[in-house]
């Protein structure tokens, strides 16, 4: 598979690289994308964004495509961080990018692993885990979750068996995008600055 384009930010000669992948269903550069990417490269990381090809065909068309298959989005990773270099990379990705670089992280020898939103079950399907590889994960490991997220919740997530290589933080009556309500007192931006920093600190520990 031939490498996709890469969107950098941040300084290029950073100490450490973060590949940061897009969901399911919206583009790399959406507002949640670019604050994430952003904020990253202001603390001193570069940031390399990329489209599955799904997602490139889209933009290049208009209409809309379902995700590529499973293993067509994993050669893309695979492509990224071979581009990129596994050694002071974090791979990341908003939930299902997230996803898929969590099932090749321990196979590609990264340097850490940060899942914006991990879907870890389908919309309305609780009982069908995505968790199977994530108990014997070694890759040092981030989840930024919020809350209430409804691929998986504070609740639900507390009763996964999950790797001691996982760190979670939560950010408090958060959606899937991190999105708390109005009547919680908090705010998008509250949630995201605080994701930002969590997603900074563990970078800076690796």
């Amino acid at each position: 598979m031939s490498r996709p384009d890469l969107l950098f930010d941040g300084p290029a000669d950073a100490a450490i690289t973060i590949a940061l992948a897009h969901g399911a269903g919206a583009p790399m550069d959406t507002p949640f994308m670019n604050a994430f990417a952003q904020g990253l490269a202001r603390r001193g990381f570069r940031v390399a964004r990329f489209e599955f090809p799904y997602m490139a065909e889209r933009r290049e068309t208009g209409k809309k495509r379902p995700p590529n298959p499973a293993g067509v989005l994993s050669e893309c990773w695979r492509a990224v961080i071979h581009e990129l270099g596994p050694d002071n990379l974090i791979v990341a990705g908003k939930s299902m990018g997230g996803r898929y670089a969590s099932m090749l992280a321990d196979e590609a020898s990264v340097k850490g692993l940060v899942c914006l939103g991990y879907p870890f079950h389908p919309p309305g399907k609780p009982e069908k885990l995505r968790v199977e590889h994530l108990q014997s994960l070694k890759t040092r490991t981030l989840i930024l979750q919020g809350s209430r997220d409804t691929l998986g919740n504070f609740e639900d997530v507390a009763g996964y068996s999950l790797s001691p290589a996982i760190a979670l933080h939560w950010l408090e009556d958060g959606d899937h995008n991190l999105t708390p309500r109005k009547k919680s007192g908090r705010t998008e931006q509250q949630n995201r600055d605080e994701a930002i920093d969590a997603f900074a600190d563990f970078a800076e520990t690796l």
